[in-house]
């Protein structure tokens, strides 16, 4: 079994190929160009992100997080809490959780999409389980589609530490749609 600092540092090796890999490919934070991403499947527009031939999404700049794996109904997100996503109380906010959990389940249905289609996020629950802190290393959410339809989706995540500890878990229904 590997330890905890092993898999941390595992985990940060990654993330730096990942956003080295980004970088060569252009990366830069934007919006998807449709007319290029309309005939792939969704999975294919998300290897098109991690290999940085289209642009990563703004929020991920903002809170610090980065899509680190995908699969076929499985998006991986990683984030390290800073001092910028604390509340009044000196915690990490909930929505720093909240908003990493929708990123990996709504990647997670993403992924697996047809091509021509798009989702939406119709439903997200949260449960917080456990505080971060800011000296706890590396987070990662692990988003999982659950069922993948013509008009709904559903999807479930949870953030984790290098232990394997528990942090927070969510559901989410999404919409499904032709995209325009």
């Amino acid at each position: 079994m590997e330890t905890q600092p092993t898999v941390a540092r595992q985990w940060e090796e990654q993330l730096r190929a990942v956003r080295a890999r980004i970088e060569r490919g252009g990366g830069r934070p934007g919006v998807v160009p449709a007319q290029e991403a309309r005939g792939m499947t969704g999975l294919a527009i998300m290897e098109a992100l991690l290999d940085g031939r289209f642009p990563y999404a703004p929020i991920a700049e903002t809170l610090d997080f980065f899509l680190v794996e995908v699969e076929k109904g499985k998006a991986t997100f990683q984030g390290t809490p800073q001092a910028k996503h604390l509340n009044p109380m000196g915690t990490v906010h909930g929505g720093w959780h909240a908003t990493l959990l929708d990123s990996a389940v709504g990647c997670a249905v993403q992924t697996a999409l047809e091509p021509g289609y798009a989702y939406t996020t119709a439903e997200l629950s949260v449960n917080l389980v456990r505080g971060a802190r800011l000296d706890g290393g590396p987070l990662r959410a692990i988003g999982t589609v659950l069922h993948c339809g013509r008009q709904l989706a559903t999807a479930e995540g949870q953030i984790v530490d290098a232990q394997g500890r528990l942090y927070a878990h969510a559901t989410t229904t999404c919409l499904v749609f032709e995209a325009r």
